[in-house]
């Protein structure tokens, strides 16, 4: 069974005058919604998907926690509907759940808007959600760099978020988790001011989650705080054994033998004021905790003579493969045309792959002079096994043209026929 940790952390920044920002640690779900509307209706919206979402996840599929997604959305466009104050609030949301797959533990992840979710495996970073915002649509059109929307003016500007409409698309896909996985869900008051080399520096170093979610809020307030900042980091304790056994494939050294665990939770922290921190626990080491300060070691591997042989194998299959592509698209020949005469090619019509024909000889037969009944084969590239064969060809061409134009030039004799004979003249 796969065992979760997860901790968060949440602060106001050193800009705005309240949090809009929330967040959700659940035994099986986690999430971060950022909210946005005046007269903190953002908060509203934020508040009402977190709780409408964990109320409405009831099944540990994916398809389940996207409509949990898109029940929370039209909660918050009913809200905003009934409530004129309220009108045009909305939030970003971007949760992970673990989901069954048959018999296999899933992660599944769900996003609208711009907060993240962040993938630490073997200590490289990775995001795995797409930012729904104007600068970022600008950097996939190629009209912004990454750089230029770092520092763009309207990098806050979203494009998709829950409660602007009665219906939203939503983002989402699985992935397998590992044991020694971390997990980092934010909203754009960390990525707006700490970098990801930074980030995953410290996912990387701080061992805690909670600590981890802290320290993360910390540097962004440190980088000016100019946002809310939200974060929720989840680590993936054991895995049912997935680890071990793909490292068992690859002939690395199997990882210690799995850790018992104790459950404890703790609720949603709504505080606004400075930073606050909530943290649950699906999983416990029972030997002495480590120090905050070690670093979470990737899980390394042994290059051994088995993935080395492997490796030989596959280059050689694909070698193998390449030098037969090549041997079919060079060993063999067509006669078609080249600029109105007919020649002889040596390849394939067209081309196979980058393999492409070339001019092996150019005859004296003119397309004009090609019977009809063989011009369509010779336009579209008549494919013989040899030279001699395609030479051969060529000739047929040359005598079946030759004795067209005989029988075009040859007039057959014309027979007059001999007058008949008079009639035999009777006396009387």
């Amino acid at each position: 069974m796969t065992e979760l940790r997860a901790g968060g952390a949440t602060d106001t920044g050193l800009v705005r005058d309240h949090n809009e920002d929330r967040y959700l640690l659940d035994e099986r779900l986690f999430a971060v919604a950022d909210g946005v509307g005046g007269h903190k209706a953002g908060e509203v919206a934020s508040q009402t998907a977190v709780e409408t979402l964990h109320r409405a996840f009831t099944e540990p599929t994916t398809e389940n926690l996207v409509e949990a997604v898109k029940t929370a959305n039209r909660t918050v466009w009913n809200l905003a509907e009934a409530n004129s104050d309220q009108r045009g609030m909305g939030t970003t949301l971007t949760a992970i759940a673990l989901v069954d797959d048959g018999d296999e533990d899933r992660l599944a992840i769900v996003n609208v808007g711009d907060s993240r979710a962040y993938l630490l495996q073997q200590g490289q970073l990775e995001q795995l959600t797409e930012d729904h915002s104007l600068v970022e649509q600008l950097v996939r059109e190629g009209q912004l760099t990454r750089e230029e929307a770092h520092v763009h003016p309207q990098r806050s500007i979203i494009t998709r978020a829950l409660g602007l409409d009665p219906d939203v698309e939503v983002d989402s896909w699985e992935l397998t988790p590992y044991k020694g996985d971390r997990l980092l869900l934010c909203s754009d008051g960390l990525t707006n001011e700490v970098s990801d080399d930074d980030i995953a520096s410290t996912l990387r170093t701080v061992s805690e989650p909670e600590e981890a979610a802290m320290q993360l809020v910390n540097a962004a307030r440190d980088h000016g705080g100019s946002d809310n900042i939200t974060c929720v980091v989840v680590d993936v304790l054991d895995d049912d054994d997935r680890a071990e056994a793909a490292s068992a494939a690859l002939g690395a050294e199997p990882p210690p033998p799995p850790e018992r665990s104790v459950t404890r939770a703790a609720p949603i922290d709504e505080g606004t004021g400075g930073a606050s921190r909530t943290t649950t626990t699906t999983a416990a080491r029972l030997d002495p905790p480590a120090s905050r300060a070690t670093p979470l070691e990737p899980r390394q591997r042994r290059l051994t003579w088995r993935v080395l042989a492997f490796v030989l194998a596959v280059v050689i299959v694909i070698a193998g493969g390449l030098v037969a592509v090549g041997w079919y698209a060079r060993h063999t020949y067509y006669v078609g045309l080249d600029r109105g005469q007919v020649a002889i090619f040596k390849g394939r019509p067209g081309g196979l792959l980058w393999f492409d024909p070339t001019l092996d000889q150019r005859t004296s037969l003119a397309e004009r002079d090609v019977p009809a009944a063989r011009l369509p084969d010779v336009k579209a590239g008549q494919e013989e096994a040899t030279r001699a064969e395609a030479q051969r060809y060529v000739n047929a061409l040359r005598e079946e043209s030759a004795a067209a134009a005989q029988s075009a030039t040859t007039v057959p004799p014309t027979t007059v026929p001999a007058p008949a004979p008079a009639p035999p003249v009777t006396t009387p």
